[in-house]
């Protein structure tokens, strides 16, 4: 297959289909038929999806823990002038799947890598969730343990964009059970669940609606998992600068005149001088006779 300059191969990183085998381009079959060499995640599973294709070429693996010399050894193949593709199980490889060092070192030795793009599970679950898409954060897999868990999700919580996570079969409940815990029971949450293959599922509803479906039925607890949850809701920009100045101008009050406090608060934080004021007088009308305003 031919590059796009000089001497060297081309590496394609190709998506392949989450599940349903329709779902593959015509231009990633072209593709993997005519490279010299595919790295896959998984050989016998790509093997299988190869075979269904109809295409015969060579297959190697490439993964999280291939070796040096492996990685080193596709290098050399594209610098004599090889094209590879590379392909993860599902999906498109380097997104929560293995890849990105081959990507990297074929930049850094001048290789050109062109996407042949497709399936991807983060954008196929946000794309039918429902939820706001215009913002959105792709977290990936989060931590396997709990109180690991935990954390990150409480320095997720606050984030007003859409959150993208995957999650295992073994670890789905404690996940629910996690973000039930963190970000309370009212939040929306997607639930997709073997995107695109034959038992497959998705729900919206709220965390712990979502906790409970999973829990009744065992089915729901099978399989490979997007969650795609609502940001938080942030109030009115105005509405939180007029409460912080209330806050601020609870504090200055008793030390200044009113209408300097009200002055000082709106300076702080961008709340209207005259509204604050207005508070301030209608407090003090409220307050005990004598005090001072």
């Amino acid at each position: 297959m031919s590059g796009t300059g000089g001497d060297s191969g081309v590496l394609y990183v190709v998506a392949t289909p989450l599940g349903n085998q329709q779902d593959i381009s015509s231009r990633a079959i072209a593709t993997l038929g005519e490279v010299d060499l595919i790295a896959a995640e998984d050989t016998r599973h790509s093997a299988r999806l190869l075979e269904a294709l109809g295409i015969g070429t060579p297959l190697i693996s490439f993964h999280d823990f291939s070796s040096e010399e492996r990685l080193a050894g596709l290098i050399q193949r594209l610098q004599e002038g090889q094209s590879l593709a590379l392909v993860s199980d599902a999906g498109t490889p380097c997104i929560s799947d293995p890849g990105y060092e081959l990507v990297r070192a074929a930049r850094h030795n001048g290789i050109p890598v062109l996407p042949i793009p497709g399936a991807s599970a983060a954008i196929a679950a946000l794309s039918v969730s429902g939820l706001p898409s215009d913002r959105f954060l792709f977290e990936g897999f989060l931590p396997a343990r709990s109180q690991a868990r935990i954390t990150r999700l409480d320095q997720l919580a606050q984030e007003d964009c859409t959150l993208i996570f995957y999650e295992s079969p073994h670890r789905i409940v404690d996940c629910l059970e996690d973000l039930l815990t963190v970000v309370g029971p009212e939040r929306e949450l997607y639930l997709g669940r073997e995107l695109t293959k034959k038992f497959e599922t998705s729900r919206l509803g709220r965390v712990a609606e979502i906790l409970a479906w999973v829990r009744a039925d065992p089915q729901q607890r099978k399989g490979e998992f997007v969650l795609v949850l609502a940001g938080r809701k942030r109030a009115d920009s105005r509405e939180e600068k007029i409460h912080e100045g209330l806050r601020v101008l609870q504090l200055l009050a008793p030390e200044l005149s009113l209408k300097r406090a009200a002055r000082l608060a709106a300076d702080i934080t961008g709340a209207p001088k005259n509204l604050l004021y207005q508070a301030a007088l209608q407090s003090a009308s409220n307050a005990e006779p004598g005090q001072d305003d």
